[in-house]
């Protein structure tokens, strides 16, 4: 299924982002370096599920497991997986990442985009938990996204975001990179590579010890 395809196709439920649109291919790129050739992905806060779509079709091998705690996004998820009717996509599940254990027992790699700078930190710390716990010995973790970075200037339009985000909720705003890699070591998950993506965001790699 093409992109131009999706508006007319999809039912009403079926939430189309830009931002998904711009970054999914740079954001396959790596994925399809860094995760396993086989196995299962837990993707956190799937949002729209157009991410889960996209990387299932282009990564066969592997088996998704969407999952959110919005309702709304949870139709959205289903919705583009009927459509989509990949034998590797898995019916979203609802997962509270700060609710440890989470409610899958075990998978390969564990895949968040976009989300610890919209939450308050409890959620990273509830993401670092979470997957310190299904991760098994070697299993990726992959962040997406825009942060700070020690000793590093945030550029005017992150800064702009950031400003943007504590107007909206003061406990949410960008991370830095440094406390995130911090907080994955003290749950056993080792920072790998840090690769700089489009708009300003980057890809953070780490490895379950």
């Amino acid at each position: 299924m093409t992109d131009a395809e999706r508006p007319n196709r999809t039912p009403g439920v079926a939430q189309l982002s830009a931002a998904v649109a711009r970054n999914r291919d740079p954001i396959l790129g790596v994925l399809r370096r860094v995760l396993p050739a086989s196995g299962t992905v837990l993707e956190i806060a799937s949002g729209s599920g157009e991410h889960a779509v996209h990387f299932t079709g282009s990564l066969p091998g592997l088996t998704w497991q969407p999952s959110d705690q919005d309702a709304e996004y949870l139709a959205s998820i289903a919705a583009h997986r009927k459509i989509a009717n990949l034998p590797n996509l898995r019916a979203p599940i609802i997962l509270d990442v700060t609710m440890v254990p989470w409610p899958i027992a075990r998978a390969d790699a564990v895949f968040c985009c976009n989300m610890i700078h919209i939450a308050p930190w409890s959620a990273a710390e509830g993401l670092m938990a979470g997957a310190g716990h299904t991760l098994g010995g070697g299993g990726v973790l992959f962040l997406y996204g825009p942060y700070r970075e020690p000793g590093m200037p945030t550029t005017p339009g992150n800064e702009a975001f950031d400003l943007s985000l504590r107007s909206r909720n003061p406990a949410w705003g960008l991370r830095d990179t440094g406390e995130v890699i911090g907080l994955a070591a003290r749950n056993g998950i080792d920072f790998v590579e840090r690769i700089a993506m489009p708009s300003n965001n980057l890809s953070l790699v780490f490895r379950k010890r």
